[in-house]
């Protein structure tokens, strides 16, 4: 499957492991089911960080199951404030430092504007296909899969990536490269889930299925009867407000017709769900700072729900993750050793699923490490980030200053305590440091001429460069 022969060798290996589970086990492998959402924080739905709440603009009732019959994450950071990155490291369980795959082409398309002191780290938008996917560990244990909606991974198809059935390698436009592909699309990628789920059942056969959403936050992106019903119970809103909730609120029906299909085929109770998103909304994002294109906990505090046989029902877990454990944690909940897939850097959050906020948890490397070196949504340009405890570190490469926030004590990030605590600072940019090196991580540079304008190299590899033009970017 994989070009590289240790990949190879090592993935046989684990769908070994998996298949005897399969052949024999007393109870048939559960089917998984990924949502992933566009530009949603913690804000956007109506299940918050202290559970569903009345006071939601957008009703999202099928998330609020989820959130009931589920476990609810409240400390999960998105792997990076835009889109490409946070899917990449999901789908593969890797950060987008260490994939290089930290940014995407839209707004500013990461241009240096005259006066800067860096020029931003070169970045692809290719997923390299020497990566192991969560599609093909499951495929090779025996699961059929499907990948529909958003891909925003690059132009090599799905398929090239494990996946049976996919929509294609659409980028923010669609499979019709629509400027505005919702509200139909939110729907048709239903449509196939629904369609995908009856086949695989009938078949006999697990799945797993991922459904990604199209961007949209205005009117025209949502159904017009979703946006009567909001504008009759909420009276007057601001136009912008409006649209997201609308938005929020069709992606919900969506997710509801899927449910729904789980139900009908008698595989709701054996089935994995996840919902989360690839980054916070664009704007504000309480009760945090920032949004899109920041590395302010507004960009990347995101919701993680978690629905599974076995697990407890309601739990909020306040343990600090991200987008890299969803890999371990659905591979081990489907009984799925990838312990050994090298390069694998998220841990499973399963034991939390089973036991409980007080379950007994340790990483190999406690450290979080956000690596966003690009001019984007921030006036305060490239920076990176490392989570430790209640501690949060940011670098910003523009003035080459540092900031530490309490983050338990300051969400907002308002108070900068690094002249109080300025060995912690220290200790957390050694961190920070060491943690790039040890992935080789794309840098940025010093612009040896601050005075013009330069844009990002394209990496070695790169399909964009070999070929030219540009996808459509969330």
């Amino acid at each position: 499957m994989k070009s590289a022969p240790l990949m190879k060798s090592l993935l046989g290996c684990l769908v070994a492991v998996g298949c005897l589970g399969h052949v024999f086990g007393a109870t048939p492998s559960p089917n998984v089911l990924v949502l992933i959402a566009e530009a949603q924080g913690w804000d956007s739905n109506s299940v918050g960080l202290d559970g569903p709440r009345s006071n939601s603009i957008a009703r999202t009732p099928h998330l609020e199951r989820l959130a009931r019959e589920g476990v609810r994450f409240t400390g999960f950071l998105a792997a990076s404030p835009r889109c490409t990155p946070t899917r990449a490291a999901l789908l593969t369980g890797r950060s987008p430092a260490a994939l290089r795959m930290t940014f995407v082409n839209e707004g500013r398309r990461d241009d240096v504007a005259p006066g800067t002191r860096v020029i931003p780290a070169a970045s692809s938008n290719e997923l390299p296909l020497s990566e192991v996917t969560l599609a093909e560990l499951f495929h090779d244990n025996g699961y059929a899969t499907a990948h529909f909606g958003k891909w925003h991974l690059g132009r090599t198809d799905p398929s090239r990536h494990g996946f049976d059935e996919s929509t294609g390698p659409t980028s923010n436009g669609g499979p019709e490269n629509s400027a505005n592909p919702n509200p139909k699309q939110a729907f048709a990628s239903a449509d196939r889930a629904v369609d995908f789920i009856r086949r695989s059942v009938a078949s006999g056969k697990p799945f797993y299925l991922q459904v990604a959403q199209y961007a949209g936050r205005s009117v025209i992106d949502a159904r017009p009867e979703t946006v009567a019903a909001i504008e009759k119970r909420l009276g007057n809103r601001g136009r912008f407000e409006l649209g997201a909730a609308a938005v929020a609120e069709d992606a919900d029906a969506s997710y509801g017709m899927i449910f729904s299909a789980l139900e009908k085929t008698g595989v709701w109770d054996n089935t994995i769900i996840v919902f989360t998103t690839d980054h916070g909304a664009q704007g504000m994002n309480p009760p945090f700072r920032g949004g899109k294109g920041q590395i302010a906990e507004g960009g990347l505090r995101v919701p993680l729900l978690i629905r599974a046989p076995g697990v407890r029902p309601g739990d909020a877990i306040p343990e600090r993750c991200s987008s890299v454990d969803v890999f371990p944690t659905v591979a081990a909940l489907a009984g799925i050793d990838c312990a050994r897939l090298p390069g694998l850097e998220g841990s499973s959050l399963a034991p939390f699923l089973r036991q409980g906020p007080q379950a007994s948890f340790q990483r190999p490397h406690p450290e979080f490490v956000v690596h966003f070196p690009h001019y984007d949504k921030d006036p305060a340009g490239p920076a990176s980030a490392l989570w430790l405890g209640s501690y949060k570190l940011v670098r910003r490469y523009e003035t080459d200053a540092r900031q530490l926030f309490r983050i338990d004590l300051d969400p907002a990030e308002r108070t900068n305590l690094v002249s109080q605590f300025p060995e912690v600072a220290k200790d957390l940019d050694r961190r920070l440091s060491e943690y790039l090196t040890s992935v080789n991580a794309a840098m940025p540079r010093t612009n040896p001429r601050p005075d013009a304008s330069r844009t990002a190299e394209t990496l070695p590899g790169d399909r964009r460069g070999r070929r030219g033009g540009r996808n459509r970017t969330p």
